[in-house]
């Protein structure tokens, strides 16, 4: 991972919307996002197949980035092309994270997410646990090429930022596994034995079993400069 914060996205969009929402998700709100000071890198993720339609993951320099001035001004003024596409965002879940843990990179052929809440009183132990012992191992594996561990810092729901009103109720996630790779297979098999081992920890695990391919990147240094 780039940076110690991050913000993930999960929403499914209709057929008939995906061309347009693709050709402005890569050449206008990315790259508008990028320019943000401290937003590091911005990917986009596509299912192979079953839902949520995309995954995307913004990393940042820190968690202040995500709370500050400059992010607030552009969620609270989208352009005229944003402003059409945020109703598309169906059953959008969107969390403002801290890295927690991170080894190798998101970056590979596969990845899928976990997403998770464990009980209140152990879930200090359960976040050790993946960050000490579960991620260095599980990423060194083949097909394995890195993963993630994510913790969701809730913004006061009060502040609802216009382009929040524009797509309606957002769903967040508590914690988030992510987990790449250069092989599916082993993506799909280290996801669902993470998934178990959590359910057997008592956390309350996301049912969502989707894998997802890049489907478009782009890093801050990248951004073109008149």
């Amino acid at each position: 991972m780039l940076g110690r914060a991050a913000v993930a996205m999960w929403w499914n969009v209709a057929p008939e919307m995906r061309d347009e929402f693709e050709h402005w998700h890569t050449h206008e709100h990315i790259p508008e996002r990028l320019s943000i000071p401290g937003f590091l890198r911005g990917t986009r993720w596509s299912a192979l197949d079953g839902s949520p339609s995309f995954f995307v993951l913004y990393e940042a320099a820190r968690l202040a980035v995500l709370t500050g001035k400059d992010y607030l001004a552009r969620l609270n003024d989208p352009t005229p092309w944003s402003r059409k596409m945020m109703p598309h965002h169906l059953d959008m879940v969107r969390s403002l994270c801290r890295v927690r843990a991170s080894a190798g990179s998101p970056l590979a052929r596969a990845l899928t997410t976990v997403r998770f809440s464990p009980r209140r009183r152990g879930a200090r132990a359960v976040a050790d646990w993946l960050a000490q012992d579960m991620l260095p191992q599980v990423t060194q594996r083949k097909g394995m090429g890195g993963g993630c561990l994510l913790q969701a810092q809730l913004p006061d729901v009060a502040t609802r930022t216009t382009e929040q009103q524009i797509r309606g109720n957002d769903g967040t996630a508590d914690w988030v596994l992510v987990l790449s790779g250069y092989d599916a297979t082993a993506v799909e098999m280290v996801g669902n034995e993470l998934r178990s081992a959590l359910a057997d920890r008592r956390a309350d695990v996301n049912p969502h079993r989707t894998i997802y391919a890049p489907a478009y990147s782009l890093s801050a240094r990248e951004l073109s400069v008149d």
